[in-house]
Parts: C-alpha cells; sequence; structure tokens
C-alpha cells in the first residue's frame, strides 16, 4: 500500500501525466455536458411538437364532416424518446429518423421523406462519451506510458528499479497499471453525476463502466507488450500510434465503406418517388385497376369495393396503399441491406475494441441501428392501427359518431416490440 501510495505521487508530479488527466476529464466532460444539453432538447422538441400536433388533430377532429376528411387531414406524430443512456451514445440518432408526422396516407413516402444528418461527416463517430471512451482515451493512455521504461533508461534508473524494487520488473507493470486507473476514474468521473440525473439504472451505468474499463485494459495490455520490447520511448510511441490508427479510425471506417460496397441497398429517395408516382398514376387509371389488387390484399371489403362516383374516399385511400405495396419489395430490402450493413460491422468489432465498445454502448443506451427498427416496425404498427380503425367507415360498414373521434388511435412508444 505504501508502495503503491508513492506511485501515485510520482505519477502526479509529472507534468505530462497531470496535463493528460486535466484534458482528459475536460474532454470527457464537454462531451458529456453536450450529450445531455442535446438529449434534453430532444425531449423538448418532442414534448413541443406533441402538444401541437395534439392541438392541429383537435382541430381536424372538430372540423371534419367524415370519415375521409378526417383520415386525410389528422396527423399524428410517431416518435422515439431518447433513452436515459443516449446521452452518452448517440448511436444512430444523427443519421436515422427517430420522430415523424404520419396520416393514412401511403407509409413509404412518410418515412423515407425525413430529413437527416450527413452520415459521412460521422464517419468515425460522432464526439460523445461513447467516442471519447472508445477512441481518445487510448490515445491519451499511449501518451501516458510510451516512454514510461525508456525515460527511466535515458536517467539511468531503469535497471536499478529492477534490482532494488520488491516488484523487480513488475514494478512498471503496477506503474502503468496505476497511470490507467487514474485515467480511466478522470473520464467515468463526469459520467457518473450525468447518469445519475438522467435517472440511469444501476446495470445500465456499471455496464459502462465496464465496457469503458474493458477498452483500457485492452490497451494497457498492448501499450506493456510493445514497451517491454522497445527501448526507444519515440519508437514505441510511433508503433503505438499505428496501432491505435488502425483499429481505432482505418479499420472503422473502412469497414463501413466496404459494408456499403457489399451490400446494396436501396436509397431512400428513390424509393419515396417510385412510390409517389405509383400513388400519381393512379389518378389516370380505371378505378377498377386500382382496387383490384387493395381487395385481393383485403378480401373482407370486397362486397362494397365498386366506386360509382367520380371520386370516393374509399377509392383514394385504396390506391395510397396500391402505391405502398408496389415498392414494399424494396422497402423490405432497405431493411435487410441496413441489418446486413450493421452484421458486418458487428464482424469487424471483433478485431477492433475501439468499435466493439462504441457498438456495446449504443446497444446499452438504445441507440443502435436494432432499436431504430423497433421504432420503425412501431410505426408501421401504428399505420395499420389507423387503416384498420377508418376502413370500416370508408368502405360503409359504419359511420363517422362521436365515439370514433374519440378513439382516434394515439401512438404510444413501444421500444420493447421486437423487428419485423
Amino acid at each position: 500500500m505504501l508502495r503503491l501510495r508513492w506511485e501515485v505521487w510520482f505519477a502526479l508530479r509529472e507534468r505530462a501525466v497531470w496535463v493528460t488527466l486535466l484534458l482528459a476529464f475536460c474532454a470527457s466532460l464537454a462531451a458529456v455536458v453536450a450529450g445531455v444539453q442535446s438529449v434534453s432538447k430532444e425531449r423538448l422538441l418532442l414534448q413541443q411538437l406533441r402538444q401541437s400536433n395534439d392541438a392541429e388533430r383537435a382541430l381536424v377532429v372538430d372540423t371534419s364532416s367524415d370519415a375521409g376528411d378526417l383520415a386525410y387531414g389528422a396527423f399524428h406524430l410517431t416518435y422515439d424518446p431518447p433513452s436515459s443512456l443516449a446521452f452518452a451514445a448517440t448511436g444512430t440518432r444523427d443519421s436515422l429518423p427517430f420522430r415523424h408526422r404520419i396520416r393514412m396516407l401511403a407509409l413509404e413516402g412518410q418515412i423515407y421523406e425525413a430529413d437527416v444528418g450527413n452520415p459521412e461527416l460521422s464517419l468515425n463517430g460522432r464526439l460523445d462519451f461513447a467516442f471519447i471512451a472508445a477512441v481518445l482515451m487510448p490515445l491519451m493512455l499511449i501518451f501516458l506510458l510510451h516512454d514510461s521504461e525508456a525515460g527511466e533508461r535515458r536517467a539511468a534508473r531503469h535497471d536499478l528499479l529492477c534490482v532494488t524494487a520488491t516488484q523487480g520488473k513488475r514494478l512498471f507493470t503496477l506503474r502503468a497499471l496505476l497511470r490507467g486507473l487514474l485515467l480511466w476514474l478522470v473520464v467515468v468521473i463526469p459520467f457518473i453525476p450525468a447518469a445519475i440525473v438522467e435517472g440511469v439504472s444501476a446495470v445500465g451505468g456499471l455496464t459502462v463502466l465496464g465496457i469503458t474499463g474493458f477498452n483500457m485494459l485492452f490497451w494497457l495490455l498492448i501499450c506493456r507488450f510493445v514497451v517491454g520490447r522497445i527501448d526507444a520511448g519515440p519508437t514505441c510511441a510511433v508503433c503505438l500510434l499505428g496501432v491505435w490508427l488502425a483499429l481505432a479510425v482505418l479499420l472503422p471506417a473502412t469497414g463501413r465503406l466496404v459494408a456499403r460496397g457489399l451490400v446494396d441497398v436501396p436509397l431512400g429517395g428513390a424509393l419515396l418517388l417510385a412510390q409517389r408516382e405509383a400513388v400519381n398514376d393512379a389518378w389516370d387509371l380505371p378505378k377498377e385497376d386500382t382496387m383490384a389488387p387493395f381487395i385481393q390484399r383485403h378480401p373482407q371489403w370486397e362486397s362494397s369495393s365498386a366506386v360509382e362516383k367520380p371520386f370516393e374516399w374509399k377509392w383514394y385511400f385504396a390506391f395510397q396503399q396500391v402505391g405502398d405495396q408496389t415498392v414494399e419489395t424494396s422497402s423490405q430490402m432497405l431493411r435487410d441491406g441496413i441489418t446486413q450493413r450493421d452484421r458486418l460491422m458487428s464482424y469487424l468489432s471483433m478485431i477492433s475494441p475501439p468499435l466493439l465498445t462504441e457498438r456495446w454502448m449504443n446497444r446499452t443506451a438504445k441507440t443502435d441501428v436494432a432499436s431504430f427498427h423497433r421504432y420503425e416496425t412501431c410505426v408501421r404498427a401504428f399505420h395499420a392501427s389507423l387503416r384498420n380503425h377508418y376502413y370500416p367507415m370508408l368502405f360503409g360498414e359504419q359511420s363517422l359518431g362521436d365515439d370514433e373521434k374519440v378513439e382516434l388511435p394515439t401512438f404510444s412508444p413501444c421500444n420493447k416490440v421486437a423487428p419485423t
């Protein structure tokens, strides 16, 4: 214990050590504060959108005279609220949509018209706590340890320390562990109060701390392996920086580009255009041609499917759904392609601990691709509930009354729904 206290004292006497620890603390603090602010803005935005959407929908309900008017004019906000750990790991929330305004029109166009950030700008990850722990913390550890033995050799103390110290050469391993522990502490200290304020569960918080510690331990072993075999500090630094650059930057970035090249995914914009063209073309087609594919999917409405007027709401909403049916194969290919790309990245993470660290944190924070698919599944299920609510009224089985207005489907997040 006395030896450990001395080593702490020696470490904190070195300017390079405490400056590095200070920079690590500031970087972690900045990332955590920015993450908390970003999540707070998301929650505030969703609250404002819910309020405005409820007020707008109430107005539409009061002024609508029939089911078609109500189905056409009523917007419904769907959203995936940030989890308590979203402040630490942004994941897909800055590249894939987490909110939509849905009507009972063709769904595919509404899903893929969302405006999201440019994924190229976040190729190496966003500057959040997960990025600090996965990518920047190993770089700071390399700076702390690359000269740990070479510096003692230059001062002609290396052999003397190995002979006189109780632990012998294990003294340098103890020093590395101590400095790694100090670095880990200053990185996670800003995370802990933020996790408490955000209401993170004990399991979730400990999982993040454990993931961060795993990444630290991996790089600690790499540093000790290299430092123990190379006498010159600058040479150690170059070797370690090369390993860091390969595992933390080049491998993940190249893997994302390769995954995009190997897995062909339809563009959401092209899918949206194809769906809208199918809907627009329906205006010029015979009404029987529109109703036939709809009735094939919904045979229960065949007896009341005849369209006898130039315009009827049941015909209008039928060709909206037929527009979705024309692109459902491409839509499924897009979802499957995103999943396949994500699976390839999971394989790559087995040889890239920084990438594995980020993916674990995203999964823990429910900001990974699987969570996005759960949200999209929830949106599709809600849209189906809208159709089930309106079709009996559109096809004359029942009329629009006060009960149907009151019972209008309302979206609620369903993060635990399994993707289909």
